[in-house]
């Protein structure tokens, strides 16, 4: 028998969890595999986090900096800003389009602006 590392175990205990708390909704295969096809990323997860902390519309670049924040562990004056960057650009050209195609997130491009979800 081979043992497992704690991470590994940890996440063992988490898809468990998940299969459990499965077992009681009612979803298609297509609606999972979406559902942690947009979760699959760090970034995209982050950047959820991030609204759901704030609660309230942030423009792209602040959102773009709080996930820079969480990603890297470091203050905002310990990250340069061409990683805020590519921060801010991954979230505009790919992670947002997909959380807001997904409704998860509203994004109006004129004032910058993304929005938690109002469902």
């Amino acid at each position: 028998m081979t043992s497992r590392s704690h991470s590994e175990l940890d996440a063992v205990e988490f898809v468990q969890t998940v299969l459990d708390w499965l077992d009681d909704r009612d979803a298609s295969a297509e609606t999972l595999d979406d559902a942690f096809a947009l979760l699959a990323n760090q970034r995209r997860r982050l950047l959820l986090e991030v609204m759901r902390t704030y609660d309230e519309e942030l423009t792209l670049p602040d959102a773009a900096e709080e996930v820079a924040i969480r990603e890297t562990g470091h203050n905002v004056t310990n990250i340069s800003p061409e990683h805020v960057t590519e921060v801010y650009l991954s979230l505009y050209h790919d992670h947002l389009p997909r959380l807001v195609d997904a409704g998860l997130l509203e994004y109006d491009q004129e004032r910058d602006l993304v929005a938690p979800d109002a469902v």
